[in-house]
């Protein structure tokens, strides 16, 4: 899978609840299974000392960081003040050309900082914002913003929902995606005055492939295929979908398949449990692609394990090989006419 010259993906291995062990082994399996490039940055003595014993095949290298950005770290301050942090390194690499894309589990907050201080917004894009793949009846929908942004504007929506239908066109294979405003109600009179007059503008906007308001109730039935709202709202339902997930299967144990009647029940069911859960885990979609910076981020869960970082590096890959970030480039660099000609 590794193309000649392919540059590495920058993994900062010092980042999230389970690092550094898991976030190595996600990386090792990525560099063995798919040949992907993979720079664990971090401390090198721990990272080597981690990698002794294994079989480390030659596209899996160190870059030595010997700072690290904790989860209660304030954001900017540290990344301003921990100039050799992982974090703060990586996003360097991606800066420099040579590494192609940052994954990161660690502070979410620093890991944007990171990516705005060194890595820079792309030109005509306002607020960066993080996508993230939700799972639906019908596939993904892609929620943004889910927690770069609290507080937004009209025109920000707008920006969101062109960046989200770029991406899910390019990564997602989506023709023409649906793009739904998350709203109290489907009426364009519903919602603030901020939600209002975001709908009056994605409803002028051509080319979008607009469908409305959709409500929270839409987002897992696949209303819409790109969902935009503000950060605050984004990640109360990122965080209320995953609780809602875990729930429903803690019911289905201590409610359900109980007794021998629910174990035999258990037993017949498991391999579709195991296939639903497999959809409803967010391990399997690695991580949230940061939108709108002049290159390729990966945000991963703060929890994730090596399953959960083995997969946002394959996002981190699938991202850089669509070109994302050069396609939301073109597309805010064209002018209003050339975007009435593409729709």
């Amino acid at each position: 899978m590794t193309a000649p010259g392919q540059k590495a993906i920058a993994l900062d291995a010092m980042g999230g609840d389970r690092a550094p062990e898991e976030v190595v082994q996600g990386g090792l399996r990525a560099a063995r299974e798919l040949g992907i490039p993979v720079c664990l940055v971090g401390d090198r003595p721990r990272l080597e000392a981690l990698l002794a014993g294994e079989s480390v095949p030659d596209c899996l290298t160190i870059e030595h960081a010997p700072e690290t950005v904790t989860m209660e770290d304030h954001a900017a301050e540290s990344v301003r003040r921990k100039r050799q942090s992982s974090i703060v390194v990586g996003a360097r690499l991606v800066a420099s050309g040579a590494a192609a894309a940052l994954v990161s589990a660690g502070n979410t907050g620093a890991a944007m900082a990171a990516s705005l201080f060194h890595i820079g917004r792309l030109p005509g894009v306002e607020r960066p914002a993080i996508a993230i793949p939700l799972p639906t009846r019908t596939g993904v929908c892609l929620v943004l913003d889910a927690g770069a942004n609290a507080e937004v504007r009209p025109e920000h929506l707008v920006q969101f929902a062109r960046m989200g239908r770029i991406y899910a066109q390019a990564v997602y294979g989506l023709r023409e995606p649906k793009v739904g405003l998350l709203n109290v109600g489907e009426e364009p009179t519903k919602g603030t005055r901020i939600v209002q007059e975001a709908h009056a503008l994605l409803s002028a906007s051509r080319g979008l492939g607009f469908v409305g308001n959709v409500e929270g109730k839409d987002v897992p039935n696949g209303v819409a295929d790109v969902v935009v709202c503000d950060g605050f709202v984004g990640n109360i339902v990122l965080k209320l979908a995953e609780g809602v997930s875990a729930t429903l299967f803690d019911i289905l144990k201590q409610d359900v398949f109980t007794g021998w009647r629910g174990a035999l029940a258990g037993l017949l069911l498991r391999p579709a449990l195991r296939a639903v859960k497999a959809r409803l885990d967010y391990a399997e979609y690695g991580g949230a692609p940061l939108l709108g910076v002049n290159g390729v981020v990966i945000i991963a869960h703060g929890r994730s394990d090596r399953r959960a970082i083995f997969n946002a590096i394959k996002a981190a890959a699938e991202a850089v090989a669509r070109d994302v970030p050069t396609r939301i480039a073109g597309a805010f660099a064209a002018t209003p006419e050339e975007c009435e000609a593409r729709a």
